[in-house]
């Protein structure tokens, strides 16, 4: 979930290829990206998007390329 500029949980643990759904409860167009393995592209405000896990296991830390203050991490294993 993003809201108020922020990732909720900043921490997510998913298992190798496990559907990841994003809701952008913001008023503002965010991303969810770690620049090589996923990347959402614009998630408009109010809009959902879902994305497969990496099949690898490991720590996948992303950020909003809008607004790249926004930080997350996601743990796969």
């Amino acid at each position: 979930m993003i809201s108020n500029f922020a990732f909720h949980p900043a921490a997510l643990t998913v298992k190798p290829g496990e559907k990841v759904t994003v809701v952008n409860h913001d008023s503002t167009a965010h991303t969810v990206t770690d620049g090589s393995v996923f990347n959402t592209g614009d998630v408009n405000s109010g809009a959902t998007v879902t994305f497969t896990a990496p099949a690898k296991a490991g720590s996948y830390p992303y950020i909003c390329t809008i607004h790249q203050f926004m930080h997350g991490t996601l743990n796969v294993g």
